[in-house]
């Protein structure tokens, strides 16, 4: 349930998909899986935008082990206290889109924990950067974008709204299971009813990552203090978190947010007997696996 809701109201930046990454997990079907490997995960993915030289790999995948291990130790709680209120909020059937909206803020509190420990790190890496990395960044925030477009921008909006709605019901599949075609045509009135402006998305995505190239070649030209990239990322990371759009998309996001959070409601609100109780089954695994791996 958390992750159907965090990927349902993820932000786009190279930054936040690495400080979410942790959370995801918290969602993984593999929860324990996912830990084994998730350090040498998170250096990949990094990897790939960033292309560190043969100086710069050992203490990123240091510093990214000592993320995980910081995270074992202390998050994992936290998101076992998180599932456990959900899940035993689930029978009642009687969620609210302002209880969703408030388990995303929660979500978006756990993320800002997160940003505080990772800064440090986050701040090395940005300060070892090198103009051939900045380019490197560049080009693949440009792939990226291109992949976007052809998933997103194409086809009519019906096209687009079926593939929006095939989405979540494959998250919503996840936690619940089968849905009726009852369920799934009075879901898909709803989703259709949702503002949608993948070209807003693409923009704010945008505006984010030249910020991001902005920010990192300001540093190279004008060698700031440490700590004033520190708080320059932090402001950044923030945003992201937050979604803070554009002054001009501000309301598109409110009402996509609320949108969601009706989305999610009406699922929970819908569900047989038989899909909440998959439902609370799959959070009281994943309740245990934080539990057994916090105490691994």
């Amino acid at each position: 349930m958390q992750n159907f809701i965090m990927r349902s109201h993820r932000a786009f930046s190279l930054g936040t998909a690495l400080l979410l990454f942790a959370l995801a997990l918290a969602g993984c079907s593999a929860l324990r899986m996912g830990y084994a490997g998730g350090d040498t995960f998170v250096y990949w993915w990094l990897n790939g935008y960033v292309n560190f030289d043969d100086d710069q790999k050992p203490w990123v995948r240091r510093h990214i082990g000592e993320l995980f291990s910081w995270h074992r130790q202390t998050q994992l709680t936290r998101y076992a206290q998180l599932l456990a209120e959900v899940r035993q909020r689930l029978p009642s059937g009687r969620a609210t889109p302002a209880q969703v909206q408030a388990d995303f803020r929660t979500i978006r509190q756990h993320a800002g924990t997160l940003l505080e420990q990772a800064l440090p790190a986050l701040t090395d890496v940005a300060l070892s950067i090198r103009p051939h990395q900045i380019a490197h960044l560049e080009q693949k925030f440009a792939a990226d974008n291109d992949k976007y477009r052809k998933a997103w921008l194409s086809g009519t909006l019906e096209d687009r709204q079926a593939l929006r709605f095939k989405k979540f019901m494959q998250h919503a599949e996840y936690w619940f299971g089968d849905f009726s075609a009852e369920q799934k045509a009075r879901l898909r009135t709803v989703s259709d009813a949702r503002p949608l402006d993948n070209a807003v998305l693409l923009n704010e995505r945008m505006r984010r990552q030249r910020e991001l190239i902005g920010m990192l070649r300001k540093w190279q030209t004008e060698k700031p203090t440490r700590q004033a990239v520190t708080a320059m990322l932090r402001a950044y990371l923030i945003r992201s978190i937050e979604r803070i759009p554009a002054a001009e998309h501000k309301e598109f996001f409110a009402a996509s947010e609320q949108g969601m959070a009706h989305m999610v409601a009406l699922v929970v609100n819908t569900a047989t007997p038989a899909q909440r109780e998959h439902a609370m089954k799959r959070l009281q695994k994943l309740i245990e696996d934080c539990e057994t791996l916090r105490a691994a």
